[in-house]
This record gives C-alpha cells, structure tokens and sequence, in this order.
C-alpha cells in the first residue's frame, strides 16, 4: 500500500506573467525549482490565495534567476499577474517511509527570489 504526502511546496510566489496563447503548465523559476526538489514535468498543485482557484497541471523549467512564475493555457484564466500562489508537489510512497519523510517548504521573498540566510 502507498499513502500520497507533501513533497515539497513554494509557499506564496507571486504570479509574474499569465500567457493564455501556450500549450499549458507553470512555468518556475529554475533556482525555486531546484530549493523545491522539483523536476521539470513534474505534476503540481496550484493554490491561488487571492481567488480561491485550484488547478493541477505540470512544470516547465524558468530562466533561473528571473523570478518567473507563470500560469500557461488554460491555467492563465485562474490567476492574475500579482496573485501569491502556493505550488505544491506530492510523492507516494509507504507508510513507513511516509512516517520518516520531512518535506521540503521553501518561502521565497516578495520578489520570488531565494532568501539568504
């Protein structure tokens, strides 16, 4: 038996472009990607803390550095440029190693950029 538990999250990113006309996915930041654990095309949650809207879809890897975070497709109808945003990245495994298993919780600045410390 497997259970579905927290892998990592990007707690309130600030959404930095929306681009309707693209195929679809979020578009990350490559640094946040990598502080988060998480791979390009890998399924995420997305929580949008000023509307309420939540959607699923997969990551395409941002210029790192750039502070990008972008909804593509039909996610940009779910958030505006501005919206903080919870990204969220899950893992099965079994409940053993789930008891063990620390997430990763990365908060980035107002500015999506890694803070120092």
């Amino acid at each position: 038996m497997f259970v579905t538990v927290l892998k990592s999250k990007l707690h309130r990113v600030r959404v930095t472009q929306a681009e309707l006309n693209y195929v679809g996915s979020i578009t990350i930041d490559e640094d946040l990607m990598d502080a988060a654990g998480i791979m390009e095309n890998e399924q995420v949650h997305i929580v949008n803390n000023n509307n309420g809207e939540r959607l699923i879809t997969y990551v395409i890897k941002g210029e790192r550095g750039s502070g990008i975070i972008c909804l593509n497709g039909a996610a940009a109808r779910r958030a505006q440029v501005g919206d903080i945003i919870i990204i969220i990245s899950y893992v099965m495994m079994t409940p053993d190693e789930a008891r063990a298993h620390k997430p990763t919780v990365v908060f980035p600045d107002e500015n999506n950029r890694l803070i120092k410390g």
